[in-house]
């Protein structure tokens, strides 16, 4: 299989720590100063930051509160939809908790926070190697199974249809349920189950045994609703051209205001494919660029919000899910706060995503030493 590697995107490093998510953004005080009232400006200062902490005096995530337009109060906001309707006619929250890159001593903890906030709907994957924690959070908390809802993934490893039983069955135990309310191809990309990274060709070339084995799992009552992830327009097609029994429920992909991907957004659209938006502030270092934004500060000001909803509410009114991840409880709290943008706003938001190159930063092709990069033919 020969591919060509994908035109018009501008290759960021692929290492996605994800270290400090949601960094604020602060300015740095002055030392000195020569004039007296500059110098009494200063103790000022001091003395606030010593008396309230220094992040009292910014909004979360370092957004100044020194907004310098008429602030509107964000209750008198309108609020955006709070669940899509899938295929099956389940309802899935359009806002997540994802728990990628979230350590072991921490994600339990963010997933408490997060049910105890809200939250109902949890993105996690076999590959996070957090499913076991997760479930210890769920298991503890008072919300019933059946208000929640739980997404993991098949790793690359696992789509010849004999491994893939066997692979949803450890993650059903680990996260302590008998079901997923979905269940997504991670990549599309096969791998065989032994060596490292090895790839399966006709696994990755057509999909739809993997698939049709999804299928029979769905049959079986062990999963409700199956999808895909990072899957480009063209795999897409490639799968779906095949007699489905049931049509890939959402896609989830790197979505953001650096990688806004308007084309894939409309063609889903068009053809009834829900988007789910990983990283949707941006991934590693992007997020304090994207906090800082003109058009993002603007909005948050006139709005009376912080500039992290902003993007988050404009990934929701763009019809996608958004799966914002965090551990810290204020974070994750406010992540969850969506409110609907006025419309003149929201396309000069738009207009500003779309106006510079794509920022892909997550694309593990060469990592993977694969012959191609799995996003080509966008």
């Amino acid at each position: 299989m020969s591919f060509s590697f994908s035109q018009g995107y501008q290759q960021l490093p692929t290492v996605d720590k994800d270290a400090g998510e949601q960094e604020s953004l602060q300015r740095k005080c002055p030392r000195k100063s020569i004039f007296p009232l500059l110098r009494l400006t200063f103790a000022v200062i001091i003395i606030m930051c010593v008396s309230v902490p220094c992040a009292r005096m910014i909004r979360s995530r370092g957004f100044w509160a020194t907004c310098h337009v008429p602030q509107r109060n964000s209750s008198t906001l309108a609020t955006l939809p709070s669940h899509y309707t899938l295929p099956s006619g389940d309802m899935i929250p359009s806002v997540a908790l994802g728990v990628w890159q979230a350590s072991k001593g921490e994600v339990g903890n963010a997933v408490k926070t997060a049910l105890s906030a809200g939250y109902r709907h949890i993105d996690g994957a076999w590959i996070y190697r957090n499913e076991e924690e997760v479930g210890q959070a769920l298991k503890a908390s008072s919300v019933p199974r059946e208000e929640l809802w739980l997404t993991s993934k098949l790793w690359n490893n696992f789509h010849a249809p004999e491994d893939i039983e066997t692979a949803l069955d450890q993650s059903l135990s680990m996260l302590g349920t008998n079901y997923l309310d979905l269940y997504l191809i991670h990549w599309p990309v096969a791998f065989k189950k032994e060596g490292n990274n090895v790839i399966d060709e006709d696994l990755t070339a057509d999909p739809y045994p993997t698939w049709q084995k999804l299928e029979e799992l769905v049959d079986k009552g062990k999963i409700r609703n199956i999808g895909i992830s990072n899957f480009n327009i063209r795999r897409i097609q490639n799968l779906t051209a095949n007699k489905l029994k049931y049509q890939p429920a959402v896609n989830q992909v790197e979505l953001n205001f650096w990688n806004p991907q308007p084309e894939l957004l409309q063609w889903s659209k068009e053809n009834g494919l829900l988007l789910e938006a990983y990283s949707p502030l941006g991934s590693d270092k992007q997020v304090g660029k994207s906090l800082s934004v003109p058009e993002v500060k603007d909005i948050a000001c006139k709005l009376g919000i912080t500039p992290a909803q902003v993007i988050i509410s404009w990934s929701v009114q763009r019809g996608t899910i958004v799966l914002p991840k965090s551990v810290t409880p204020s974070r994750i709290v406010e992540n969850l706060e969506v409110f609907e943008i006025p419309q003149e706003d929201f396309e000069r938001l738009e207009r500003a995503a779309v106006s510079h190159p794509p920022q892909r930063v997550v694309n593990p092709s060469s990592g993977w030493k694969l012959p191609f990069d799995v996003f080509d033919g966008q």
